[in-house]
């Protein structure tokens, strides 16, 4: 009698399909290792990947198919990389939209924008066509909310709860800033938030984060006993932390983007904890904190048979308000412009 590590319903679980789009690049080349074994869908989910990337960067992806193969991972069904999103995006369960046009020197904004309306939508269009329609859409390419936006508009028959993009980076780094700052595990930090755009007007919000002190919870305000750093420094370092990184490494941040992917898309397949929420931008129309609809806008949710509810009830203060405000117009900005080039 040999005692098989895998159960029988592992070997006959039907695979899910995975679509990761930028799949040569940086980010991709941190985030599909973790997706392959198994630390996003499941320990016993199989996955079929789908790597979808320009042209130009097919060779590059052959390279990364082969070190994904001389993984040898028992839970990747097959690896399909191509150029052609009537073969990425079919019958998908999952789209992880990394790939986006990123700012040159010289680039106003506003082509930026233009630029990556025309990726969106056209990424939106083939959701619609290929994708099943229960698939779950997570948009990491910036600017993202808006990027993610224009995609689910272009992808009408996919419901708008389907479609989130990445704060979970910002809401990590919030929440190792308060651990480090309390010399504590970053487990201990719970129910951070971000507010808003993925972008520096992001608003890092600790007036409803507990921290875990030797075995009791503290407000975060009375852990930290530094109030001045809290509404100051440390929101800064948190909006400014993806330009601080460029700085020091040259590249963008791609491991730590990367992780935030897994936590992201782990906490749509398997529920948040009970008491805890996390952050992800998500269609903003009813909500009851008085954000403008029709915005992809970054809440906290909490998740449950992989549907996100809005965390609702908390008290905002003016100090909150206004910086909830002000990364608003920034995003209804973003929007108009965006919706403009739609049409063209």
């Amino acid at each position: 009698y040999i005692d098989y590590p895998f159960s029988i319903t592992h070997c006959n679980s039907e695979p899910i399909r995975v679509l990761v789009t930028g799949a040569a690049g940086q980010i991709a080349y941190s985030l599909l290792f973790s997706i392959a074994k198994g630390d996003v869908f499941g320990k016993d989910q199989p996955v079929i990947l789908l790597l979808l990337d320009i042209t130009p960067m097919l060779p590059v992806l052959d390279g990364v198919v082969m070190e994904l193969q001389d993984c040898a991972l028992p839970l990747l069904r097959d690896i399909i990389p191509t150029d052609k999103e009537e073969v990425a995006f079919k019958d998908l369960d999952a789209a992880i939209l990394v790939g986006s046009m990123p700012r040159k020197d010289g680039m106003e904004r506003k082509d930026l924008l233009k630029a990556n309306v025309a990726i969106f939508k056209s990424q939106g269009a083939a959701l619609e066509k290929y994708a099943k329609k229960t698939v779950k859409v997570l948009v990491v390419g910036n600017p993202a909310n808006t990027n993610c936006l224009i995609a689910a508009k272009s992808a009408p028959s996919i419901p708008k709860e389907n479609f989130s993009c990445l704060t979970r980076l910002d809401h990590n780094r919030a929440r190792s800033q308060v651990a480090m700052r309390c010399a504590v595990p970053a487990t201990h930090v719970r129910n951070v938030i971000i507010w808003g755009n993925h972008s520096s007007t992001q608003y890092p919000d600790v007036h409803h984060c507990l921290v875990n002190m030797s075995g009791s919870e503290l407000a975060c305000f009375d852990a930290v006993k530094d109030d001045a750093w809290l509404k100051g420094d440390f929101i800064a370092t948190v909006q400014q932390r993806g330009a601080a990184v460029i700085k020091a490494r040259k590249l963008s941040s791609a491991m730590s983007a990367a992780k935030a992917i897994c936590d992201h898309m782990r906490d749509i397949w398997t529920g948040t904890a009970d008491g805890e929420f996390i952050s992800m931008g998500v269609y903003s129309s009813g909500n009851s904190y008085g954000v403008p609809d029709d915005l992809i806008y970054s809440f906290p949710v909490q998740i449950k048979d992989k549907t996100w509810k809005i965390v609702e009830g908390l008290a905002i203060n003016s100090f909150s308000q206004t910086k909830m405000d002000a990364t608003a117009a920034e995003l209804i900005e973003e929007r108009d412009t965006a919706v403009a080039f739609l049409g063209v």
